[in-house]
């Protein structure tokens, strides 16, 4: 269960990557303790191991007298006998090791000038696309690979290889989102290239995503047009996390009822320094702002001082 939202199994229990048309399946102890080793890749082609906890999720459910059951998360409903204080250590323990792992990718991600977005949205916003579009036109500008997430199938992973574009497939099962030790895994798989932009395409939702740092430099949430103008209002932790809102199916305003203005507005008001970018993936109106906005924060981010 992801203690965190109270909804269904970890996003870490029997996740599997899938790189280049083959699966690998990883069975992980959720008890709070449990040590796991994984190896980033250095500049100098050793393996720098790292050990940590792995995190702790309890799997069970609480039922309520009229035959309900609530997850057991802080946005769940109180059920007699439920220990809120035990649920909120809980979170809090998992949190914390997931951003020593974000700690750890950053380091190998900022070692190694490999710049990272993590693209985070709704289901049916448009992310893959937008990926398939950027990659397509930016193939001989920079180099992107990309690490997909959903709860199952591999076809948005096939998507971005027909650009040509190296891209891994973690499959989260029930899980809501990706976290900082799946994707440093992955990352150990997929192999970026120094100098290179690595994309995660995490699981659709506007919820779970905006808790876990990943390591990435930056979160990007797509938003199509085609959802309502208070989305920022209804999940502003998301936008709040943000550094960049791409307003994406720009092409369908036309046909929609949809107030640009009005939502831009609704964002500010959540995270008053996020920018926003009108696109359309479909037919490339706006991308070049984007492309430019991700080259310039790449400039940025290498310009920093290196971490030892």
């Amino acid at each position: 269960m992801c203690t965190v939202c109270g909804c269904g199994t970890s996003a870490i229990e029997g996740h599997k990557h899938e790189a280049g048309g083959h699966g690998h399946q990883h069975d992980q102890d959720h008890e709070l303790g449990h040590e796991h080793h994984h190896h980033h890749h250095q500049d100098d082609g050793h393996p720098h191991q790292h050990a940590h906890d792995d995190h702790g999720h309890d799997h069970d459910h609480r039922h309520a007298a009229d035959g309900s059951v609530h997850g057991k998360g802080i946005a769940g409903v109180h059920v007699p006998g439920m220990s809120q204080e035990r649920i909120i250590q809980v979170e809090r323990d998992i949190l914390s090791k997931n951003d020593a792992y974000a700690a750890e990718n950053r380091r190998h991600f900022d070692r190694n000038g490999i710049f990272v977005l993590n693209f985070v949205s709704s289901p049916g916003s448009g992310k893959t696309s937008l990926l398939v579009r950027t990659i397509t036109d930016l193939k001989d500008r920079v180099t992107i690979s990309v690490v997909e997430g959903d709860q199952q199938t591999s076809n948005d992973a096939a998507r971005i290889r027909e650009t040509g574009a190296r891209a891994i497939q973690i499959n989260t099962g029930k899980g809501c989102h990706l976290d900082a030790h799946i994707v440093g895994h992955a990352v150990d798989d997929l192999a970026p290239e120094p100098g290179s932009a690595l994309f995660i395409e995490n699981v659709g939702n506007l919820v779970c995503p905006a808790a876990f740092d990943l390591g990435e430099a930056h979160k990007v949430v797509v938003l199509s047009v085609t959802e309502g103008e208070d989305k920022p209002l209804k999940y502003p932790n998301m936008f709040a996390a943000a550094d960049l809102m791409i307003l994406n199916k720009a092409d369908l305003l036309p046909h929609l009822d949809f107030n640009v203005g009005l939502c831009v507005a609704n964002a500010l008001r959540v995270n008053p320094r996020l920018p926003t970018l009108t696109v359309s993936a479909r037919t490339g109106e706006g991308m070049e702002a984007f492309y430019a906005w991700l080259e310039a924060s790449a400039a940025r981010r290498a310009a920093r001082p290196k971490v030892a």
